[in-house]
């Protein structure tokens, strides 16, 4: 398709004909060259239209026919990310398109925003036991009815739930990780008040609901009590294409799937090496993320030998789509090297006509060519790029934004405290550059040294000349300053990590001195230690 020809700076956006499968004609674009920065605000007036986070099919959606069809006080709307395409392409995608997908996300500095996720486990108030399909879907159309948010259906199933804006762009969403965990993907916030009183609301929205059912969740980064034989598996069709393939490409893979449970946020970049700089920085400071926020310290009922088992799981579950990407830190490092690393990494499926079509371990790059097994003939859309750009899980992920994906679940303080942590890092040009200068000599075989013993050893890791905790308390001062110049008085957010590495102890240290003392070398007491 080719929308965007990089000029210098800038992009040329050229005028792009889809036909609906009708036959409905529909012209977009009419700009000619647009910084990279404004593409948000193009001369259509919807705001993020062109390479948003929808494709271009549910713009069209959007566009012509509406989000989603009425019913009761709810709006039904198809699964999400994937959708059937309505719309097809005059031309192929060129791999310069995608490196433009990527490059389309770079903002100006007054249009950052902070994206914050978390998930949690959901369990029986009585039996402790994983919560069903059925009392998941129960809270989610309970949810939708009373606080007014849209339903996600797949088929029949309801798998999660959306609030748009006017324009029918969405915000904050549900969705059901493979295990029932049940998480919250926040909106693009301005502040950490914000973001963290988004957080607030759907808590208080999941707990008046949970409450009358007899139901909880619990904020741990790994299911602490129960086996894998006792998760149960949730109705959507890209999981069970997971499910089959993990055991092919790692030990761990099925215990990620249905066991583990993660907070991380979502920040933007201003340009390709504005996204070189935080890409960098949030590597090297990935570890001590992991350290400050470890929080799975129990498998099936018992210590599990790690402060993070969450992050170890990751070691040995797909090597192929994880991991500390070294190549950040070659000099020759932009959005296009990216995009190599990603069409070479093995993609999980398709979506078309309304399922998912098996093409584990093929490649993105035959996709590109029409030579894909799975569909022979069959060319790629930018909604398939995004798909698969959602199937690699390295410890920094790149879309149209960065996303920290270091740390585990935790309850709800602390899920304010890890925005705070990167924003006052990564939104503040003086702790950006410091942390850079901080770790300019860190070799890869440092960094990934930090990456493999921090699960176990936490803050207490091995580092140079002393620990890692000497090097985290400085960085958290770093975000701290940072935080202190954004001028939001966001500081306060920060006070749960600025305490604990002053002490020098994880949450999940804290958790093995109660097992061991208090709770008598029993679990059942972490699922009110930690319930939300």
């Amino acid at each position: 398709m080719g929308l965007f020809l990089q000029m210098g700076s800038s992009y040329c956006i050229r005028t792009e004909l889809f036909r609906y499968k009708s036959g409905k004609n529909v012209v977009f674009s009419r700009a000619n060259s647009i910084d990279a920065s404004k593409l948000k605000e193009n001369s259509i007036g919807f705001s993020s239209l062109l390479y948003s986070s929808t494709s271009k099919a549910q713009i069209l959606h959007i566009a012509n026919a509406g989000v989603g069809q009425k019913r009761g006080h709810s709006v039904i709307v198809t699964a999400s990310p994937p959708t059937e395409d309505a719309v097809i392409a005059t031309e192929p995608l060129t791999k310069e398109d995608l490196v433009a997908y990527l490059a389309s996300g770079c903002k100006s500095k007054d249009k950052w925003r902070i994206g914050t996720e978390h998930e949690k486990f959901g369990f029986d108030r009585k039996t402790l036991r994983p919560i069903k399909y059925e009392q998941i879907a129960e809270l989610l159309n309970g949810i939708s009815e009373r606080y007014d948010w849209e339903k996600v259906m797949e088929g029949d199933k309801i798998i999660g739930l959306k609030q748009y804006d006017i324009m029918g762009q969405g915000k904050q969403s549900i969705s059901l990780e493979p295990g029932g965990q049940f998480e919250l993907s926040g909106a693009p916030l301005e502040t950490l008040h914000q973001t963290c009183a988004e957080v607030n609301s759907h808590l208080y929205q999941v707990k008046a609901l949970s409450e009358e059912m007899g139901i909880g969740f619990l904020g741990i980064g790994f299911q602490p009590k129960w086996g894998l034989k006792d998760i149960p598996i949730m109705p959507k069709g890209r999981y069970d294409i997971m499910r089959n393939y993990m055991p092919k490409v790692g030990t761990l893979g099925l215990d990620m799937m249905f066991r583990t449970c993660t907070v991380q946020v979502n920040l933007d970049f201003s340009s390709e090496a504005d996204m070189i700089r935080k890409f960098r920085a949030g590597l090297a400071l990935q570890p001590i993320a992991t350290a400050l926020f470890a929080n799975s310290p129990f498998t099936e009922g018992k210590p599990n030998g790690f402060l993070s088992m969450r992050s170890q799981i990751w070691t040995d579950t797909d090597n192929n789509r994880a991991g500390m990407l070294p190549f950040v830190f070659d000099d020759s490092f932009g959005f296009e090297q990216y995009v190599d690393y990603a069409l070479d990494v093995p993609m999980y499926f398709v979506y078309r006509q309304k399922k998912y079509i098996d093409c584990t371990g093929m490649s993105f790059r035959d996709f590109l060519a029409g030579k894909l097994p799975c569909i022979p003939g069959e060319l790629p859309t930018l909604n398939d790029w995004e798909n698969h750009l959602t199937t690699i899980f390295p410890e920094v992920r790149l879309k149209r934004y960065l996303e920290m994906r270091g740390a585990d679940g935790g309850p709800w303080r602390r899920l304010c405290a890890l925005p705070a942590f990167w924003v006052g890092i990564l939104y503040d040009e003086v702790s950006l550059q410091n942390v850079l200068d901080l770790t300019a000599d860190w070799t890869p075989e440092e960094r990934q040294l930090l990456r493999n013993k921090v699960p176990i050893t936490g803050l207490k890791t091995p580092f140079r000349d002393g620990l890692l905790k000497h090097v985290a308390q400085d960085v958290v001062m770093l975000a701290k300053d940072g935080l202190e110049r954004r001028g939001f008085k966001e500081t306060g957010f920060l006070n749960e990590v600025v305490e604990l590495v002053r002490a020098g102890v994880t949450p999940a240290e804290k958790l093995l001195e109660l097992y061991n003392g208090k709770w008598g070398q029993q679990i059942d007491p972490v699922f009110e230690e930690l319930l939300y």
